[in-house]
Parts: structure tokens; sequence; C-alpha cells
């Protein structure tokens, strides 16, 4: 079946879906100083998207969410090591960090994965990657002040480039699952595995339920406004979730997968924004220029390798 082109629709789309990504980093920031965990933020996000990407697939194409029995190993590794940690970390970095800071540095995982591809699957990837990877570092570098001996929080670093890596990881079991398959089925099925991760992790029986009941704070220029942890965790599920995957995976109909990965790099500059003039989250002027400097190296990298539709879990 072939679907008509309309580059301006695709753009529009992942613009949205950036837009609504970098606004979930405040949302899920808030959530998480209400007293509800990373991890069971992570759980209830996984859950919920798993829920709402399985009824796109049943909608759309019920076929497209069967798998054989020798699929399922590389689909649990996908969901635990990937869609599972990336969001657990990112949580965990932006509970201590700036969620600008926390996003430029995940976002550096694109950069490893075109070195990965380049050294260790001899790839066609090209040499532009290693001005990427000088860039990005510097970046990196800027962002953290090393010079002050790391200005930042050291753990909320650690976790950013955990998250970074285990990004990357994703970005590669994602790259050979999504030639087998759609999608919207594939996250679907990742975050099936992520659910089932957390649910031995930490059962549902144990799930502070007294925790999303509660009315907090929006905190910083909204600290007027209140609503229930509920409501925060919805959004982070609904608009922070399966809303924008929707619209990347639709985009990916209109543009090629490296053009919604440049245009989703409006992603991190909206997170910025947003945790400036809702959170009051200020980076100082030496931590912009190396923002810019590693947005810079993401865009090198993006073009550095061969386009690939791969599905984007956002954050």
């Amino acid at each position: 079946m072939t679907h008509e082109r309309r580059p301006l629709l695709g753009y529009a789309m992942v613009l949205v879906a950036a837009t609504l990504f970098g606004v979930n980093g405040s949302v899920a920031k808030v959530t998480l100083t209400s007293g509800l965990s990373a991890l069971r933020l992570t759980e209830a996000r996984s859950a919920g998207a798993f829920i709402g990407l399985t009824l796109i697939a049943v909608i759309y194409s019920p076929a497209s969410l069967r798998v054989t029995r020798r699929e399922l190993p590389r689909l649990a590794l996908f969901g635990i090591a990937g869609v599972a940690f990336v969001q657990l970390f990112y949580f965990l970095a932006i509970h201590r960090l700036a969620i600008g800071i926390s996003l430029l540095i995940q976002y550096i995982a694109p950069v490893l994965v075109a070195i990965y591809a380049r050294t260790f699957g001899h790839e066609d990837v090209r040499r532009r990657i290693w001005i990427a990877l000088a860039l990005s570092l510097t970046g990196l570098a800027l962002m953290v002040e090393l010079w002050k001996g790391v200005a930042l929080d050291g753990l909320g670093v650690v976790f950013s480039l955990i998250s970074a890596l285990v990004f990357a990881l994703y970005l590669l079991l994602a790259e050979y699952e999504v030639g087998k398959r759609e999608a919207v089925p594939l996250m679907a099925w990742g975050f099936l595995f992520a659910t089932l991760f957390w649910t031995v992790v930490q059962p549902w029986w144990s799930f502070p339920t007294h925790t999303v009941g509660k009315t907090v704070s929006l905190q910083g220029h909204l600290s007027a406004w209140h609503l229930p942890v509920w409501a925060l965790v919805a959004w982070v599920i609904v608009l922070g979730s399966i809303a924008p995957f929707a619209l990347i995976v639709g985009a990916l109909r209109h543009i090629s997968a490296t053009r919604v990965g440049i245009t989703a790099m409006l992603e991190p500059v909206v997170a910025t924004v947003v945790a400036w003039v809702w959170l009051r989250e200020a980076l100082t002027a030496v931590q912009l220029g190396g923002a810019a400097v590693v947005l810079a190296a993401i865009v090198l990298a993006q073009t550095a390798k061969p386009a690939t539709q791969l599905p984007q879990t956002g954050d």
C-alpha cells in the first residue's frame, strides 16, 4: 500500500511530537518531587504506553503484533535493556540536573551509535563522525563546567551518561528489530517487557496509591496551581509517550528518518525553555554555549550514518 508523501505534514508532526516530549520533561520532574519514585513513574509510564500502543496496533494492523517464540528473547532484551532503562536513568538524571542538560547528554547516543557502526559494524559512516565526537565531548565539558571539577551534581551527570549509553543500546537493538516489524508493534512489545520487568522488581500491589491520589503544587512560576499526581502521571503516559510517539511514526511516512532525527532536536531546546519559564531552571552562558556545540555534534552524527527508520522513545 502506497501513501502520498507530504513533507510539510511530516515536519509538522515531528515538531509537535518534539514539543510534547520537551514539555514532558518538566511534567515528569514535578511528578518526581511529589514523592513518586523514578522507578514507579517508569513502571506506570511503561504500562500505560504498552496499553495505548497495543490498542493502536490492534485497530490498524492486528497481524503486526504476531511474533515467533524465537523472537521473544530479543524483544525482551529490547524492552528491558533499552526501553525500561532509558526511561529510568533519564528520570533519575532530571531529578538532580536541569532538564536541558540531562537531555543533551542523553542525546550524545546517536554519536555513540555512529562510532559503533563505523568501528565495530564496518558500516559506511562518513568521517565527519569524528568531528561530531570531538564536538560532543567539548560541549559536554562546557555544560558540566569541567574546569570547576564538574560544577553539576556528580551523580546526576553519571545517570545522564548511563542514560546515553543505554539509549545507544536501544537504538542499536531497534535498528535490528525495525527491519522485521513496524515501529508501533515493536514499541508495544518493548513496553510490555519493560512493564513485566518492573512488575517483578516492584509488584503492582505495593504501588503507592496514596501518592498518586494526593494534590501537589506545579512549582516554579505555576506554584499557585495544583493538580493531583495521577493527572501528572496520565500526562506523562498519554501526551508524553503515546501521542508524540504516534506522531513520530506517522511522520516517517512523509520524511526520512534522518530528517526526523534532526528535526526532533527541537526537543532539548523546548525542554530547556519550558524548564526555564516554568521551573526557573536557568543555564549559564557557558552552559548554553556547550548545549549549542552538542546540538551541532548531534546533527553531524545524524547525517554521518545512512538513514534508518528507528522508533523514537522520547523522554
